[in-house]
């Protein structure tokens, strides 16, 4: 393949927010590597709908398993990476898992605190450890503007409080701080890292509480009166690797309809 097509690995890309940022890169030129952990059908079907929308000679799109919590999946899923396209320009970090059950603070145990630290936040953080290591031996030279980039894909919930999913915006919280670190030790370095904030999204994650949101939605919660959308993200992280962004890094961005501006 040309050595100028860029790719980018996006974990958690079989379905909800990563699809859609899968879906954008592919039909603005990037390969992309559809990282999932457990549902091949939805990487294959998302790499398919990728191929579709292709827009440039040389670009590829490729399911790889891994569970970001595991280290050893981690280290194979970067080599495969390598190994299909002999580059990589860009990492976000959007996989993630909700709490199994919604339980006030009080009742949280630590199985459900483990399980979603260890995915949402330590693996993001070791998997952009290990692909920023590899940036930093110089054995890939950047083709994107502004040079590489890394996107951590949070939330709203970084500083908005839900007690019945406290693991969940530690979590987040977590990866706020994860996003300004990387951004300072690697400024100098031909690296830009960004941090997505969005708001209330229509996937999978949010089916279950789609009649609460949809009454609060109704009721004024969110300015701009709808749902975000997969697409919603995938747009904006394609405007973050393309380098409409080049004097910036370490900025958390809003993605929620306005629902974060303080009103009275």
């Amino acid at each position: 393949m040309s050595i100028e097509v860029p790719v980018a690995l996006v974990t958690g890309a079989g379905r909800g927010l990563g699809r859609g940022v899968a879906l954008e890169l592919a039909a603005k030129g990037y390969s992309v590597a559809i990282n999932y952990a457990a549902n091949s059908e939805a990487a294959e079907k998302t790499a398919e709908d990728c191929r579709a929308l292709a827009s440039s000679p040389g670009q590829k799109f490729f399911p790889v398993q891994a569970d970001i919590g595991n280290a050893e999946d981690r280290r194979r899923m970067v080599e495969q990476c390598l190994s299909e396209t002999g580059r990589l320009d860009a990492l976000v970090n959007n996989a993630g898992v909700a709490p199994g059950k919604r339980a006030d603070i009080t009742e949280m145990d630590e199985e459900s605190f483990d399980r979603v630290l260890s995915i949402n936040l330590k693996g993001a953080f070791f998997l952009t450890q290990q692909v920023i290591n590899l940036w930093l031996e110089k054995k890939i030279d950047p083709v994107l503007r502004g040079g590489f980039k890394v996107v951590f894909v949070g939330s709203i919930s970084a500083e908005t409080a839900s007690i019945n999913r406290a693991e969940y915006c530690i979590a987040k919280a977590g990866l706020a701080m994860a996003s300004r670190l990387w951004a300072v030790r690697t400024a100098s370095d031909n690296i830009q890292v960004y941090e997505l904030r969005p708001g209330i999204m229509e996937t999978d994650m949010t089916s279950g509480v789609k009649d609460k949101y949809d009454r609060m939605i109704a009721e004024g919660l969110v300015p701009q009166a709808r749902w975000g959308q997969p697409e919603d993200v995938g747009r904006a992280v394609r405007s973050l690797l393309d380098g409409d962004w080049t004097f910036s890094t370490g900025n958390s961005i809003y993605i929620d309809g306005g629902l974060n501006i303080s009103r009275l």
